[in-house]
This record gives structure tokens, sequence and C-alpha cells, in this order.
């Protein structure tokens, strides 16, 4: 290590970062030994200098002592298989439906490309990933979706019945960074395809976990999708069901707002839909006193708490 010259003043640059790192300290001690589920996916995963950054910033909370759990989907890269075989891809307000052509292409997608390429990548950086997917240990048992209250049945898509939280804890007891792709499997091991928001939340609940986030490639939740500044910093659960009520969220967003309302309600401390197609989102998220993003609470707050 270089020692400063003695007598000369310190480069304001050395200061900010000390100051960055003294910011941190309070998120930290707070998450010290506590579980943070991440849901990485869609257009966050399609560029590799995106992905280096978020997996860095998941491979340093567990250096700091955090126990991070990441769930990924992998929609775009299931639709450009589903492209190459030619069949065609369908969806439903924001689900895929999924018949046993589609179920096949999403299971050696998800459990195996995408994840396993994940876990080696979390590797690469000093972590300890272990890559999963819900038919592992009976991680993720679920049962047959029922037709839609429209009549539209959603074909191998799975309602999560219970998740495998023994599992996940010993493994992050044991220093492993969890990597979960958002496939499940019922009573007769077949495969469903699962909504990878409604698996993170599912996990988030059954591990009591202190924070859930989601990363997507918008900021938040707008008032106008088309209006940057129209960002909900603080959605209380009443407030976003009021929202997709009133179609002010529609799309691909209901299962997302509604896997972060579910997660609160059934326990999960705090729930975040972020940016991450922005450099080192969950770093700014969590360890910043400002944040990023949309936060989901019971009731309103103060401020953001440390």
């Amino acid at each position: 290590m270089t020692q400063h010259p003695v007598g000369e003043p310190l480069d304001t640059g050395f200061i900010n970062k000390a100051n960055i790192l003294i910011e941190a300290l309070p998120y930290i001690q707070r998450l010290w030994g506590k579980t943070v589920v991440i849901k990485y996916g869609g257009n966050a995963m399609k560029n590799d200098m995106l992905t280096q950054k978020i997996l860095e910033d998941v491979t340093l909370l567990k250096y700091v002592g955090i126990n991070p759990i990441l769930v990924h989907g992998g929609g775009p890269e299931i639709n450009a298989m589903l492209g190459r075989v030619g069949v065609e891809s369908c969806f439903h307000n924001g689900l895929r439906i999924t018949d046993d052509a589609t179920m096949d292409i999403v299971q050696m997608v998800l459990a195996g490309k995408l994840n396993k390429n994940i876990a080696a990548h979390i590797g690469k950086l000093g972590g300890k990933a272990i890559g999963l997917c819900g038919k592992d240990a009976g991680l993720i048992r679920v049962k047959k979706k029922p037709p839609l209250a429209d009549g539209v049945d959603l074909g191998r898509v799975g309602d999560i019945v219970s998740i495998n939280a023994k599992l996940l804890q010993s493994l992050c007891a044991d220093e492993y960074i969890p990597v979960i792709s958002s496939v499940g499997t019922d009573d007769n091991g077949d495969s469903y395809n699962i909504n990878a928001d409604t698996a993170a939340s599912a996990v988030a609940t059954a591990l009591k976990a202190e924070k859930l986030i989601f990363l997507t490639d918008i900021d938040g939740v707008r008032s106008d999708p088309d209006d940057p500044s129209s960002l909900f910093a603080v959605l209380t659960t009443d407030q976003a069901m009021a929202l997709i009520a009133d179609g002010t969220i529609g799309g691909g967003m209901i299962p997302k707002v509604t896997a972060c309302v579910e997660a609160i309600e059934k326990g999960v401390h705090r729930v975040h839909i972020i940016n991450g197609t922005i450099p080192h989102p969950i770093i700014l998220e969590i360890f910043t006193d400002k944040g990023i993003g949309t936060m989901f609470e019971k009731a309103p707050h103060a401020g953001k708490e440390v």
C-alpha cells in the first residue's frame, strides 16, 4: 500500500470514499445476518456490463454479513429460444400461457443455461453460489393454476403451495448464495412455470426476509408510465391495490406489484421495485440514505429507516 506523503493535503476523492462507507455502516449493522431476496430478470439481464454490476452487488452483500438469495426469471431468453424453435409466445395479463412444448423450453432456459451461468458468474467474483430450481429437494412445490376468472387456462403454470425454507436457511448458514430459477414441481414431479415475481415473493415470505427487491427496467411505479418525474417513492399496500384497480398499474406490472403487496401482507419488512439497468442498483438502494425506486410498506412512514 502506498503511504500518503506527510504534509500534503488528502485528495477529496479519498475522503468521499470514506464518507460513503460510513453512510453505509448503519445499514450494514441493521441487515447483518438478515435475509435479502432479490428478483432479477427480464431486460435487466440483457446487458453483460449491468449483469456484472448486479452480481458484484449480490456478492458484496454476502461478504458484509447479509444473506442474499437471488431468484431469477428470463423472459427475453425464453422468447428468443421459442422463436428459434418456432413456438409462439402467448401472454395474458402479463402471465405466460405455457403448453407442454413451451414448458420444455422454459425449463431448459431457466433451470439450465441461465441458472448455471449466473451461479458461475458469482463464483468468478469470489462468491459461493449454488444454482437451484424448484424441483431440487422440493424447493418450490406447486399445484396447477386453475382457469382464471375470465376462463383463460394458462396451461403448465403453477400456484405455489410451499417453499423448502429449511434448505435455503442451511445453504445461507453454510456461506452459499442460493440462485433460484422459477420452475416448480407438483406431487407427481411434473414441471410448472411460475411467475418469477411470485416465486421471489413466496421465498421472501417463507424466510421472513428483511427485504425483497425487484430489479426491473424502469425506475419503479409511476402515475404516468411515460413520465419519469411521476415516480412514487413510497406506496402503501392499499395505495398500490387502488392503482391496479383504476388501471394506473397494468400489464406486466400487475403481477410484480401484486407480489410486492402479498409479501408485505405476509410479513416481509420492506419491498422495493428498482431500476436494474443502472450500475450497482442494489447497493444504491440498501446502503444509501436516499435510496432509489419505489418502496412498498404496510403504513406510511416518516423517512427511510436505518
